[in-house]
């Protein structure tokens, strides 16, 4: 099975790669059926050099390889046909701005494996950049806090090599005696939770951190479980809101009249309830007036975020009242992060977590007859048609 790592070729340009040289060696050695090929690419955040050394290919042969391997949306233009593709296609919730990749994926008679969708067989992503997320949501939340109060200027993480420079700018600064609330226990929130852990900060209960006064900054980690409750008055848990979201309704207000800064690491699922409004927004006892949203789910449940950012201009203003944007320095603005491609600022340790869990579940499933279904799972498209998996796309496709 001869495998090709693609060039990434959307824009803005994106560094990561599904396999670093390291882990190209280490699948080599435990496949001996395996072979990889690079293509040449001048972005990627290891170089084509990086790959010789490691004893791995680079050259132009995208075409004589059976599986090709990428991060982001492959452009329609470099689609090759009849070959098999990973990337994450961003299309499996019917993403408008995807549609045509996705049909001329169908023309072209290409199996697409999606990212998204590499599960086990209890529905759970083996796969995925979410810690990374995480890790960077927070750090460039802590940052947009001290750029809207100029109390400190943290370097862009984009500017800085790994998890570990993060952490030590982290370490340099103080923080005031603030309230922040994080939401998620998944990928995404515990990314974050190690960098509020690296920084020392101390984590409250629920209890304390809605009624205690204290003298140091502290945090809260909540799940869906503590930011809504049933509709009915029953005693409702986590299993029950994920299988039964439509009827709960947030309880998400109380947190948010004793938090400064709030970062959203949840997970959103349909017919979930909104974590605030837009009205919510708007009330007198509304404090949060930074919000790092993780998550990145535009006009949902984090009701500031109107628009994604960027990594170039990763903070807007958000003005309750207008409900428009505002320079987010301005007394009455709510600070919004809402970059959309977090781990791409973080590429190298992206990379390496991405591709180790990649190489453990996804490599091995090409070698045992798929074993565990891993690769029938994420397979959306066969013979130039949608997988029996994925037929819900069809009225999108067509």
């Amino acid at each position: 099975m001869k495998f090709g790592i693609i060039k990434e070729r959307k824009n803005p340009p994106d560094k990561r790669v599904v396999l670093s040289p390291n882990l190209c060696q280490n699948v080599l050695k435990k496949h001996s059926g395996a072979q990889i090929v690079v293509e040449p690419s001048p972005i990627r955040i290891f170089s084509d050099d990086e790959y010789r050394e490691a004893g791995i290919k680079v050259a132009n042969e995208m075409e004589s390889c059976d599986v090709l391997l990428g991060v982001k949306e492959v452009p329609i233009k470099a689609l090759i046909p009849n070959k098999k593709y990973f990337f994450f296609s961003h299309t499996i919730k019917k993403q408008p701005y995807n549609r045509d990749l996705l049909r001329a994926i169908l023309a072209k008679n290409i199996e697409l494996y999606d990212h998204e969708v590499i599960t086990n067989q209890n529905g759970q992503r083996l796969v995925a950049f979410g810690r990374y997320a995480g890790i960077v949501g927070a750090y460039n939340g802590v940052r947009a806090y001290g750029l809207k109060y100029n109390l400190f200027q943290l370097p862009k993480a984009e500017n800085l090599r790994d998890r570990q420079a993060l952490i030590a700018a982290l370490q340099n600064i103080k923080i005031p005696n603030i309230k922040i609330l994080l939401t998620g226990r998944g990928r995404v929130g515990n990314g974050a939770k190690e960098m509020l852990d690296a920084m020392g900060l101390k984590k409250v209960n629920v209890a304390d951190y809605l009624s205690t006064t204290f003298k140091e900054p502290v945090y809260c980690q909540i799940d869906a479980s503590e930011y809504n409750k049933r509709k009915d008055g029953v005693r409702g848990n986590k299993a029950d809101f994920f299988a039964n979201p439509q009827e709960y309704r947030s309880n998400f207000f109380r947190f948010a009249k004793v938090t400064d800064f709030y970062i959203a690491g949840h997970f959103y699922g349909d017919g979930a309830p909104y974590l605030y409004t837009r009205e919510d927004a708007k009330h007198p006892d509304f404090k949060i007036k930074v919000v790092a949203d993780v998550s990145c789910d535009i006009d949902g449940p984090v009701a500031t975020t109107i628009r994604p950012s960027t990594i170039a201009e990763p903070i807007y203003g958000y003005e309750p009242q207008s409900e428009g944007e505002m320079d987010f320095k301005a007394a009455e603005a709510i600070a919004v992060m809402a970059v959309d491609n977090l781990p791409a600022e973080l590429p190298r340790d992206a990379s390496d977590g991405f591709g180790e869990a990649f190489s453990k579940y996804v490599i091995p499933a090409f070698f045992n007859g798929d074993a565990n279904g891993i690769l029938e799972r994420a397979l959306m498209t066969k013979n130039g048609k949608l997988t029996d998996r994925y037929q819900y796309l069809s009225d999108y496709v067509n």
